[in-house]
């Protein structure tokens, strides 16, 4: 009965969003949910790697994803983003926000010398991306037969100072806060919405023995003494869009190797670490 529960082949067949879903933690998470059974549409930015992830995905679960290069900054993509997958798979069931800024604009810069673009745009893609499709897939799953999921994606630095990343971390404490509201706003319509709150993560595989080194180094600023793994952020994201999690709303799940729980040094201590 468990493994039934955390299955997402239906009826119907779950149909899943990832933003951000064409590399990193976004790919990871996608290939998840498809592997328990989702229909899956990937958006990110640039064709080229989202065709490469698709090609994994249909490779691996025989059924060819939906790959859709979008600007989330753009409330007009995301909401194209969202009629273009029910367009594809005839509804909607689980949105997972995971798209991110990758170089954190403005990391390092003093208060006084953050530029309001750097402001907006870290604030943009990290916040009011995960509004703009909640928006869009709540008006979908509102009206259907079952309801749906909102999965948002924080992080660590939203619960700790960051000092050297601190647009970063303000957008992401945001996130959370939009997690909470929304799933108290929208328990009436069977929408669940939660959080994953990641720390230190490998993006993808090292490229040399010193990005290996210098990314298994971060771990030991956590109780695990490592840094997580992409795919280890799999696992969650399919327990809390499946029925598995069905009494799970409003809820955070930090995944971090008890960085926060425990953490020997505080975010931006050595080797240029600015946090989770």
């Amino acid at each position: 009965m468990i493994r039934e529960k955390l299955r997402l082949d239906g009826p119907p067949r779950r149909v899943a969003i990832v933003t951000g879903g064409s590399r990193g933690l976004g790919k990871a998470m996608a290939m998840s949910l498809a592997a328990a059974g989702a229909e899956v549409c990937i958006a990110a930015r640039t064709q080229s790697q989202l065709d490469e992830t698709a090609a994994l995905i249909e490779g691996a679960t025989g059924r060819k994803p939906l790959a859709l290069p979008t600007n989330v900054q753009s409330s007009s993509e995301c909401d194209a983003l969202i009629a273009k997958t029910v367009e594809r798979f005839g509804r909607l069931d689980i949105m997972v926000n995971n798209a991110g800024i990758g170089d954190r604009r403005g990391a390092g810069s003093k208060i006084w010398d953050m530029t309001d673009d750097d402001w907006h745009d870290t604030i943009a893609v990290n916040l009011y991306s995960a509004f703009y499709c909640s928006r869009a897939a709540a008006r979908v799953m509102r009206d259907q037969d079952q309801g749906g999921v909102i999965v948002n994606v924080a992080s660590g630095t939203a619960m700790r100072a960051n000092p050297t990343g601190f647009a970063y971390a303000t957008a992401k404490g945001g996130v959370i806060s939009l997690t909470k509201s929304l799933a108290g706003m929208l328990v009436g319509e069977n929408i669940r919405v939660n959080c994953i709150v990641p720390g230190f993560i490998a993006q993808h595989e090292p490229e040399s023995q010193e990005e290996f080194e210098r990314v298994q180094g971060r771990g030991k600023f956590n109780t695990a003494r490592r840094i997580g793994e992409a795919w280890e952020m799999g696992p969650l994201a399919v327990f809390l869009c499946s029925e598995a999690s069905s009494y799970v709303t409003g809820e955070c799940f930090v995944i971090d190797g008890g960085g926060l729980a425990g953490g020997i040094a505080p975010v931006g201590y050595g080797m240029g670490v600015s946090g989770e």
